[in-house]
């Protein structure tokens, strides 16, 4: 890999770290200002629609400057949100300003990759960002819950800097030391350099751009590789949301935990994640991409196992991890959960690197990924509505995992006959191609 490579490992790393330790910050924020219950996931939602809202807009701007320059002004804008929240604004705009930031960084963080790497390279490119980009959602998680906690609040709201700012309360000073983590962030924004990739002017009309997003689409949409791998890594995003809140419901339900330990059988999957996109990154090259596509089908049978899985099944038995003794029920329950995240790390990887290229060929950079996130987001919010309107009938957590497993292998089942009827018509010549805008 090209050295501009790790700083741009770097820089998601701590941008990540720092947008998953203000998510728990911010709910803790809630919580210090007594919100009604009902505002703690519309953080996520205010967080996530501007994603689908920005979509059109979002690709232009991250083509019109130095993808670098672009990590750096969206990092400076998350820190903006984070500061408002810090001083006083109410955490849901706050929090949704730093989702305009996020916004505006994704087509940059992923479009630079394409501008910076061959072909060849992508995928184990695409398995190291999303290995990083997990670790850092695992890590910031407990982060954010450390620094809210008793002990190291009392301490930071010790320390002269934040008195004389006069910052209260546990979620504040946890604000003010997760702000200097995205410092951090735009101090790697600043190595990343300058890939001489240069696109044609791009308009400042918004009228303009909403046509030019939609002739994107449907470019994306027409193609036969571009479809399928955008039809996968919509599935999985939506897929994937949902699964977060559902671990925990059938945690609960099926195993009896707690809050606490369902939360972190939930980070075995991001885990998972992380172990699947480092063998995708290793072993599938770009060519043999859409050969992962029966993974994620193996990933829905998984989910309907899981679902019909209890802690009554199994004895009451006790294994040592370490220093620590884990029922044999949690332990089984813990490498489903591997499994589940290892199969989604090991076919989305590949398909997002198949879709990045083909962006980057047919489009540019920076609207190919605009385009992703429109349509990935669109799905978290459809499929976390779905998830919502299950909950409201009481459906029992168990009935919905199995329904949730169904649709994964119908879903996936339905790709691979599209993908079966495309491979007929495809040139596979294609697969690697000279972009439409290329770098000078």
């Amino acid at each position: 890999m090209k050295k501009g490579f790790y700083w741009i490992m770097a820089a998601q790393f701590f941008s990540s770290l720092a947008d998953n330790a203000l998510l728990i910050a911010a709910i803790a924020l809630l919580v210090q200002l007594k919100a009604p219950g009902w505002m703690t996931p519309l953080l996520k939602f205010f967080f996530t629609v501007s994603y689908v809202m920005l979509a059109p807009f979002v690709g232009g701007f991250a083509d019109s400057l130095q993808k670098g320059q672009v990590m750096l002004i969206t990092n400076l804008v998350k820190l903006a949100g984070l500061l408002t929240m810090l001083f006083g604004a109410h955490p849901l705009l706050a929090y949704a300003v730093v989702g305009l930031g996020a916004a505006a960084y994704s087509p940059a963080k992923y479009g630079i990759l394409t501008e910076l790497l061959p072909p060849q390279q992508l995928v184990a490119a695409n398995g190291w960002i999303e290995g990083t980009t997990v670790s850092s959602i695992i890590l910031g998680t407990v982060l954010g819950g450390f620094l809210v906690s008793r002990e190291a609040s009392d301490w930071l709201l010790g320390q002269a800097p934040l008195q004389w700012l006069h910052v209260q309360g546990a979620a504040g000073a946890a604000l003010a030391l997760i702000s200097l983590v995205y410092v951090v962030a735009a101090a790697c924004n600043l190595r990343i350099p300058d890939t001489g990739a240069r696109y044609p002017h791009q308009t400042a009309n918004p009228a303009r751009q909403l046509v030019e997003f939609v002739h994107c689409m449907r470019v994306l949409w027409s193609d036969k590789l571009g479809q399928i791998s955008l039809a996968v890594t919509t599935l999985f995003w939506g897929a994937g949301a949902t699964l977060q809140f559902i671990v925990i419901k059938w945690s609960e339900a099926a195993l009896g935990l707690n809050l606490s330990n369902a939360a972190a059988l939930q980070a075995t999957v991001a885990f998972g994640v992380a172990l699947g996109a480092v063998l995708a990154a290793t072993r599938v090259p770009l060519r043999n991409s859409l050969r992962v596509l029966p993974v994620g089908l193996g990933m829905g049978v998984v989910c309907m196992v899981v679902a019909l899985y209890t802690r009554s099944m199994v004895p009451e038995l006790q294994f040592s991890v370490g220093r620590l003794q884990v029922p044999l029920y949690l332990l089984l329950a813990g490498v489903f959960m591997v499994m589940i995240g290892a199969m989604a790390g090991y076919f989305v990887v590949p398909m997002n690197a198949l879709l990045q290229h083909r962006g980057y060929v047919l489009l540019s950079a920076g609207h190919s990924i605009a385009v992703q996130n429109f349509n990935e987001n669109l799905s978290v919010l459809a499929m976390l509505g779905m998830y919502s309107l299950l909950i409201s009938v009481n459906l029992p957590v168990r009935a919905t995992m199995l329904l949730f497993g169904v649709f994964i292998v119908l879903s996936m089942w339905l790709v691979m006959r599209w993908n079966a009827r495309n491979m007929r018509q495809r040139d596979w010549t294609l697969l690697i191609g000279e972009p439409r805008h290329p770098a000078p």
